[in-house]
C-alpha cells in the first residue's frame, strides 16, 4: 500500500508542478522527497547519514556486501531501505540519508533534533574533496532537475572545479555549514557512531569492524576481509562497467562506460582535491577550512597538529 501511495504523490507532484512557477515547483517536489524521506525514517531501526559524495555507496556496497554473507543473500543487489528484510526479516531496516530533504519536511532546519534518539552512523569525509567530488558528480551524473531544485550551478554551465567548488549554494562554504551544524549537536544524540572517510580508506577492516559491531552484528575476520576486497576500488569500476548491480538502479552505474570520469566510483582519493587546483587556490581552500569548521572531525590543521 505504501509503494502505491508513494507513486501516487510522485505522479500528482509531477502532475501539478508543470503549471507552477519554477520555485513553488520546487518547494513541492521538496516536500514530496522530505515525506517519503520521513515515512524512513519513522521505520527504520538505523540512519547512515552524510553530505553527498562523502562515500555513502561505497559503505552501502560493503554494508551490502556484510549483510549478504552473514545472511546468504545474492551478491548483487545493494542494500536501499527494507528490500533485504524482506528477505529476511532478522535484518534491520538501514535509512540512508543525505539530511536535506527530512529536515526540510519536519521544519528542525538548524537541529538534529531528528537524529537524537535514532541509532545514527555519520560519515564524513574532508569538505575540500566532498566539494570536487560534488563537481564531478554535478557535471556528469546529476539530473537538469536536480540541480535547478537544490540550486546548483546552471546544467552545462561552462565553470571550473575552483568556481564550483567556491559557489556559495552548494561549494565548499556550504559542506561546512552542514558539517558544523552537526558537529554541534554531536553529543545530543545518544547512539552515534561518527566515522571519517579517510580511515576507511586506510583501515577499512577496523572501521567496518566498528560499524558491523554498531549495527548488531557479530564482527568475522573471514568477512571482514571479503567485504574489504569487495568492495575495493578497482573491484567496484569493474563491477560498474560491467553494470554488475543492474537490479538497484544508477546508483553504481557508469552514465558511459568510455569516459572515467562519469563513473560513480571515480577515483576514491584521500585529499585527491590537490590534483585539481593551484598552489594558491590549494592554500585559500584550506585556509576556509581552518578558519570557518568547527574542530570535531580532525580536518582543519590545527586538529591535525595536536594529533601529532
Amino acid at each position: 500500500m505504501h509503494m502505491i501511495i508513494k507513486r501516487l504523490i510522485k505522479w500528482l507532484v509531477r502532475a501539478i508542478s508543470v503549471f507552477l512557477p519554477q520555485e513553488k515547483a520546487h518547494e513541492l517536489q521538496r516536500w514530496r522527497r522530505g515525506k517519503e524521506e520521513f515515512w524512513k525514517y519513522k521505520h527504520c531501526q538505523y540512519i547512515f547519514a552524510s553530505y553527498g559524495k562523502s562515500g555513502r555507496t561505497w559503505v552501502r556496497v560493503m554494508i551490502s556486501r556484510y549483510f549478504q554473507l552473514m545472511y546468504k543473500l545474492p551478491d548483487n543487489i545493494l542494500m536501499g531501505f527494507d528490500n533485504f528484510t524482506r528477505l529476511n526479516k532478522d535484518i534491520p531496516k538501514v535509512f540512508f540519508t543525505h539530511d536535506n530533504y527530512l529536515r526540510g519536511y519536519t521544519g528542525n532546519v538548524d537541529s538534529k533534533k531528528d537524529f537524537y534518539n535514532k541509532k545514527t552512523v555519520l560519515l564524513v569525509r574532508n569538505p575540500i574533496d566532498v566539494g570536487v567530488s560534488q563537481f564531478f558528480q554535478w557535471k556528469y551524473r546529476m539530473r537538469p532537475e536536480k540541480k535547478s531544485m537544490n540550486k546548483y550551478p546552471e546544467h552545462e554551465a561552462d565553470i571550473s572545479v575552483y568556481d564550483f567548488v567556491k559557489d556559495k549554494n552548494q561549494g565548499l562554504s556550504h559542506i561546512i555549514e552542514f558539517m558544523n551544524n552537526w558537529a554541534k549537536e554531536l553529543p545530543q544524540i545518544k547512539e552515534l557512531l561518527v566515522v571519517r572517510y579517510e580511515d576507511l580508506r586506510t583501515y577499512p577492516e577496523r572501521e567496518m569492524e566498528r560499524i558491523v559491531k554498531f549495527l548488531g552484528m557479530e564482527a568475522i575476520p573471514e568477512y571482514l576481509k571479503d567485504t574489504v576486497e569487495f568492495a575495493s576500488v578497482e573491484n567496484l569500476r569493474k563491477k560498474e562497467q560491467e553494470n554488475y548491480f543492474w537490479r538497484s538502479g544508477s546508483r553504481v552505474q557508469a552514465k558511459d562506460v568510455n569516459d572515467p570520469n562519469t563513473f560513480k566510483v571515480r577515483k576514491a582519493k584521500v585529499g585527491g582535491y590537490r590534483d585539481y587546483f593551484d598552489d594558491d587556490q590549494v592554500a585559500e581552500l584550506n585556509a576556509m577550512v581552518d578558519a570557518d569548521l568547527l574542530a570535531a572531525f580532525g580536518y582543519t590543521r590545527a586538529e591535525i597538529g595536536a594529533a601529532g
